[in-house]
């Protein structure tokens, strides 16, 4: 039963010390989340966040470290964003795919050394770019070019540290650190939107029960949609050739190759959404300006600001950037040539290039339920929220928010029970 094993976790020591370490980083997390910078304004950084939806969005991946304007409101961004455009060079500078894919363990220290080199200057432009634009809006007051340097100086710091608190937690905790600092940002709302959700039943009255029973069913409809197709794979058979090396046989096994369902993640969700949010923003910026150009800025706003509209473009984005991300992050040609030097062949089908296109044709296929999926995903929040009117718990009903707790709960639960695992294979 579950509660056994949760009992034969906090009896063995060091996984016990493992789990509290990862809460002592939470906590340690969220109180930097609540000390902030001088100089807010708390009711025009309420009306900010909610006129523009990316901003809101950025809040709930801080847990509420963004619209406090606290010394980690940019959260792991910074770090995230050095990663993925590392990640996308590895496509124009063969050496530096060499050393992200070729080199082993060596090489990705090396590519992972490049990103947090990067995640300096990409958090002291964010933070400044953050700063400016809350003061154009009126959002923060005060700041002196001293007080303005200081104020990104303990931005970039406050990123930095997260940074190296997702490093320890990896190193000495469980599970992946900058995952589940992520995952601990998105909870982090879950009490007050408990709260909030109680004020609304209150206000409403009776009328609103059946409201919130509807949305909690098919959250969980959801969340167990999602489960199933996280997990899902399909499995590729390969053999490998005998090889005789001495008096010893090697080889004669029957092994699988598993692709993922959903193999991008949830890369293009934030693709898509930063795509579709950005020229909303600026023509929201340009909106208020006089002559032709206020005029054609608030004819997009209203343009992207339709509900059916916004709903198409995004579904279309995030199908797109699957298959983008996909052929960036996935090379079928480069496997089946490690399958071939291994001598591992797929059954029926001849190594080399006829793996590699036998690969393709499997990858596309699978890919487009992957695509579907994450597409459908990212648009449920709206379709919930107009069915049921409840506009909080919006990581329970899809979006890039449901994939990553998701995600960061099966990893943790695997990690888990190989630790439980691995111990009774000593003991045995």
């Amino acid at each position: 039963m579950w509660y056994e094993k949760v009992a034969q976790i906090f009896k063995l020591r060091d996984l016990r010390n493992k789990i509290l370490f990862v809460l002592g980083v939470f906590v340690v997390f969220r109180i930097m989340a609540n000390i902030p910078i001088p100089g807010i304004s708390a009711e025009n950084i309420k009306n900010f966040f909610n006129q523009f939806q990316m901003f809101g969005l950025l809040n709930m991946f801080t847990g509420g470290a963004l619209d406090n304007l606290s010394l980690v409101m940019l959260g792991l961004g910074p770090y995230i964003t050095a990663t993925i455009i590392f990640q996308l060079l590895t496509m124009i500078f063969p050496q530096l795919e060499k050393i992200y894919k070729e080199e082993g363990e060596a090489g990705r220290q090396k590519f992972n050394q490049y990103c947090r080199i990067a995640t300096v200057p990409l958090a002291a432009l964010q933070g400044y770019a953050m700063l400016a634009l809350f003061q154009r809006q009126g959002v923060i007051s005060g700041l002196t070019p001293s007080l303005l340097a200081t104020s990104i100086l303990t931005i970039t710091a406050g990123s930095l540290f997260l940074m190296w608190l997702g490093e320890i937690i990896s190193e000495k905790g469980i599970g992946n650190g900058v995952s589940l600092l992520i995952f601990a940002g998105i909870i982090a709302d879950f009490p007050n939107s408990l709260r909030q959700l109680a004020v609304q039943i209150q206000t409403a009255g009776a009328s609103q029960i059946p409201n919130v029973i509807i949305f909690f069913a098919m959250s969980l409809a959801i969340i167990a949609g999602v489960v199933l197709v996280n997990e899902a794979r399909r499995n590729i058979p390969v053999s490998y050739a005998k090889r005789v090396r001495g008096q010893k046989m090697y080889g004669g096994v029957s092994t699988y190759l598993p692709l993922n369902i959903n193999p991008a993640g949830v890369i293009p969700i934030i693709f898509a959404m930063s795509i579709l949010l950005i020229p909303s923003m600026i023509a929201s910026f340009l909106g208020g300006s006089s002559g032709q150009i206020g005029a054609i800025a608030q004819s997009v706003s209203n343009f992207l600001q339709n509900t059916w509209i916004n709903g198409i473009l995004y579904f279309a984005l995030v199908v797109l950037f699957t298959y983008f991300y996909t052929a960036v992050t996935f090379d079928p040609k480069a496997i089946s040539q490690n399958l071939q030097k291994m001598g591992g062949f797929v059954p029926g089908i001849r190594p080399g290039e006829s793996t590699a296109n036998f690969m393709y044709f499997i990858l596309n296929r699978v890919l487009l339920i992957g695509a579907l999926f994450l597409g459908l995903i990212a648009v449920l929040p709206s379709i919930v929220q107009g069915v049921t009117n409840i506009q909080q718990f919006s990581f329970l009903v899809g979006g890039t928010s449901l994939l990553i707790v998701v995600s960061v709960v099966l990893e943790t639960i695997r990690q888990i029970k190989s630790q439980l695992q691995m111990r009774e294979y000593e003991t045995f």
